[in-house]
This record gives structure tokens, sequence and C-alpha cells, in this order.
């Protein structure tokens, strides 16, 4: 249970180091008063996600071979490889423009958690819940929302360090990458589909 957890700290900071700088930049351009919205909105999307994820991780659940379930491992390896070769820059002037429309925060914040973390989640999420056994979902999605909040509340500190946050920028694809790559291999290997190869 305490392994499965982590594991949800894990894979949210893994799948979010980008959405941490957007919750930056969200944050630096919404009032004060609106932080709430600001994270209840990005729950909202991460909920929309995490619910999307496990509906397709339900259906692949019903192919009878987990070797080939763990072919889905070769998606983060992808985006891995991706993100180390092609850098994956969110652009921060779309995103305040999104904030700009005249809609509620709390919509504005979901829309833009769904758009800009939707490939990468689903391509890293669903791969690791069609490994997860049930007794293991409850903590580890507990664990990604443990994570969502503590995002959320560094999001709006570094708002106000903005060297910090360049750190991140130059950083944070490459920290990402390695997780991403690593999680593919371990999908690959508990599903069994290298020794079924081997």
């Amino acid at each position: 249970m305490l392994t499965a957890f982590f594991t949800g700290l894990g894979l949210y900071v893994s799948t979010s180091i980008d959405n941490l700088i957007v919750l930056t930049v969200i944050f630096g351009s919404t009032p004060r008063s609106a932080r709430w919205s600001v994270y209840w909105g990005d729950l909202l999307g991460a909920i929309i996600l995490v619910v999307a994820c496990l509906l397709c991780a339900f259906a692949l659940g019903l192919i009878p071979q987990p070797w080939l379930l763990g072919l889905l491992g070769l998606i983060p390896i992808v985006l891995g490889i991706r993100l180390l070769v092609v850098k994956d820059a969110d652009d921060e002037a779309q995103v305040a423009n999104e904030m700009k429309k005249k809609r509620h925060v709390l919509l504005n914040v979901a829309l833009i958690t769904v758009t800009t973390c939707g490939a990468d989640n689903v391509g890293i999420y669903v791969p690791l819940f069609t490994q997860t056994s049930r007794s293991q979902l409850g903590p580890l999605l507990t664990g990604l929302f443990v994570m969502l909040t503590i995002f959320c509340w560094l999001g709006y500190r570094l708002a106000t360090m903005p060297h910090l946050t360049g750190l991140l920028k130059r950083y944070g694809s490459h920290m990402t990458a390695v997780v991403y790559i690593v999680l593919g291999c371990a999908v690959l290997w508990e599903s069994g589909t290298i020794t079924h190869f081997l």
C-alpha cells in the first residue's frame, strides 16, 4: 500500500514538471483572490484525465495476455526519448491568453490542464494503470492527488521566484525524460514482455 502511494507521488512529479511551470504562469497572471479557483480547476482537469486513463486501462485489461499489455511500456519510453531529442516547451503566451478569455478561472485552468498534460498523462498513466491491482489503485491515486496539491502550492510560491522557474524550464524536461524511460522499462519488465521475447 505504501509503495503504491509513493508510486503515485513519483508518477505525478514525473508527468507534471511542465505543468508546474504552467501553474506558475497561471498564478502570476491571476488575482490572489482567485488562487483557490486555480487549485480546483487543476484538480478538475486532473480528475478528467485520470478517469479517461482508468477507462482506457480497464478496456485494455480485457486483453488476456499480460505480456501484450506490457508493450504499452514502449509509449513512455518513446515520450522520454522525444523529450531528450526535442524539448517539449509549453507556450507561456498561449497559457496567459487562455486565462484572459471570459470563462471562470476554474474552467480555464481545467481546460489548460487537460490540453497541456493530456497526451503525456495518457501515455504514462494508461500503461501503469493496466499493471496496477485494485488494492493498489486507491493509494496510488491518493499519492497523485496529494502531489497535485503540493504542486499547486509550489506553483503559487514560484510565481514570486522567477529564477527558480528558469531552472525548471532548463532542466525539467531532461528529468522528466529519464523518469518516463524508467517507467516504460518497468512496465515492460513487470508485465513479462521482456522475458516473453528472451
